[in-house]
């Protein structure tokens, strides 16, 4: 799973299932995101090639539409081809969506309005299920049938790897003892960052070989203004941004920053040319207050 070299910007996936596949450690995250077709479009011209999405941000149908301009036509990269291969597409499986044969309809839906052939990674965005309480036994029960539906996605090599969001260790430990398991996940994507610094979690992941993937890498935009962290991007001579963002690959997790601003998207690329000394990361992990900024998984069951 791990990259050996943290300057390398790409993590091995699907080591445990035999299938191993590249994907880079930064991406585009798209949740939120207004500008998306130009923002794509730049950020592919300046060398990104993952891109985050998911069918509850409703935004598929505009990506795939500057995919399919990119990849047919090559339009505004300076020549430059880009083929689908190339590119890293992750979507996910809502929590209006759980069930087998639901799962089975949102992933050709997903595919459908992004125009792709298949999936790069595909994920389950939610442990819960919509219109049940957080203590149901029916959010366990339907999303293991999700899972099941991913597990054919992938058999049929209609994507490339699976995995989940927002799962906690106890959903993790359910999902890994099951004794129907044939696929196993190879990536759970969380809110993590200095305030939400899950090192049980972490560890977790890092002891079953599933990559833990970072959203919400800056805390919502919260961080870039936190003295601490002003101070020891200033340290490093690097923006707070890019601190945050190094600070996640320091701990081998891959991030998918989101923002409108163009230079920011440029400068986002900017963490693979240095590292952080460890009295740094410490110092990044003790921010620390298990302080979440969107929704807590801790409430379902």
């Amino acid at each position: 799973m791990n990259n050996n070299n943290k300057n390398e910007n790409f993590i091995i996936l699907n080591e445990l299932n035999f299938n191993p596949i590249k994907m880079p450690m930064l991406g585009i995250g798209t949740f939120k995101l207004n500008d998306i077709e130009n923002i794509i479009k730049v950020g592919l011209e300046n060398g990104y090639r993952r891109i985050d999405t998911a069918s509850m941000y409703n935004n598929e149908e505009r990506i795939g539409k500057v995919l399919n301009e990119i990849i047919t036509k090559n339009d505004g990269l300076d020549g430059k081809k880009i083929k689908r291969e190339d590119l890293f597409i992750t979507s996910k499986c809502s929590f209006m969506e759980h069930g087998y044969e639901n799962a089975l309809k949102a992933f050709e839906s997903s595919l459908e309005k992004l125009q792709l052939d298949y999936l790069d990674c595909y994920l389950i965005h939610w442990p819960g299920v919509k219109g049940l309480d957080g203590t149901d036994n029916g959010n366990s029960i339907q999303r293991a049938q999700t899972w099941r539906a991913l597990e054919k996605l992938y058999q049929d090599k209609k994507v490339r790897s699976i995995g989940v969001s927002n799962y906690t260790i106890n959903h993790l430990t359910e999902l890994l003892s099951s004794p129907n398991l044939q696929v196993k996940p190879t990536i759970n994507q969380v809110e993590f960052h200095p305030l939400n610094f899950q090192k049980d979690l972490l560890e977790f992941c890092k002891n079953n070989k599933i990559i833990l993937e970072s959203y919400a890498s800056l805390a919502g935009g919260r961080l870039l203004n936190n003295e601490s962290v002003k101070e020891l991007a200033k340290k490093v001579g690097r923006t707070p941004s890019q601190l945050l963002l190094r600070y996640c690959l320091e701990h081998n997790c891959p991030v998918i920053p989101k923002t409108e601003n163009v230079h920011r998207l440029i400068e986002n690329q900017m963490i693979f040319d240095f590292t952080l000394s460890d009295d740094i990361i410490n110092s990044l992990d003790k921010l620390n207050k298990d302080q979440r900024f969107y929704m807590n998984p801790n409430s379902v069951i």
